[in-house]
């Protein structure tokens, strides 16, 4: 095994960690990932890979939180059916934007994502919540929007699609926390489908990837079910490296794009 695949395993198991423990912001790490530490040198490469890699890892942790039941299954899946047809637009969309503008507006998006987690305030919410037509529709209206941003950009979506739910629905931030994982390996699979399609991907690290992020996330999502209590900090914790990350991106590809 070469540096290249190590670093892509544990690229993965970064990301995988993120995932299972938050329920979502991990895979804005993985296109930077990709990018600057795996190496792959063209910005549309990486975010049809991570696409790929982010929706196998959200539906292998999708799995454990089943198990622990904490997924809302008619919730989720209302979200998750109207999401995936705004990711599939996202997608067509940003495969014809050039790759330094796609990743310095990603960089943007990076700090967004960051403010948002350090403005995030923990919400009880009501863990026997059912579905309803006027919860279904703005689940719908919620995952279009969602959905497009994950495919226009390439990431999971999980860190709009948790609050989304909990704002859609009502739901506890544990169930929230499941049930996006099912939306965030729908939307990275109609993602990674629309870029796979004009050769897009990189199969070798998408497997590598999502082998570290397999055993990253049965661990983050342990860790997540003992320190539900204290989630809020632990994203404080993740915005923070996500802005020394988003930094970093914005400066690389501001160099790009003067050169």
């Amino acid at each position: 095994m070469n540096p290249a695949d190590l670093l892509s395993l544990g690229s993965g198991t970064i990301v995988g960690f993120a995932l299972g423990l938050l329920g979502g912001g991990g895979s804005i790490l993985a296109v930077p990932l990709l990018v600057y530490v795996v190496g792959i040198k063209d910005a549309h490469v990486a975010i049809g890979t991570s696409a790929l890699a982010v929706s196998a890892n959200a539906f292998a942790n999708l799995i454990s939180h089943a198990r622990a039941q904490t997924v809302k299954w008619p919730c989720a899946t209302a979200f998750a059916l109207s999401g995936m047809a705004g990711a599939v637009l996202g997608a067509f969309l940003g495969r014809h934007v050039d790759g330094q503008h796609l990743l310095f507006l990603f960089g943007l998006v990076m700090l967004a994502v960051a403010a948002g987690m350090f403005g995030n305030r923990a919400a009880g919410g009501d863990p026997l919540v059912h579905i309803n037509p006027a919860i279904a529709m703005r689940l719908v209206g919620a995952g279009l929007v969602v959905g497009f941003a994950s495919g226009f950009f390439g990431i999971g979506g999980g860190f709009l699609i948790v609050p989304a739910i909990m704002l859609g629905s009502g739901m506890a931030s544990i169930n929230a926390v499941g049930s996006s994982l099912l939306s965030v390996g729908a939307f990275g699979l109609a993602t990674a489908m629309t870029y796979a399609a004009a050769g897009l991907v990189d199969w070798r690290v998408a497997a590598l990837f999502v082998l570290g992020g397999i055993a990253g996330g049965l661990a983050g999502v342990k860790l997540s079910v003992r320190l539900s209590a204290r989630r809020g900090l632990l994203s404080k914790i993740f915005a923070a490296a996500t802005v020394c990350v988003a930094l970093f991106v914005l400066w690389k590809s501001a160099q790009g794009l003067l050169l």
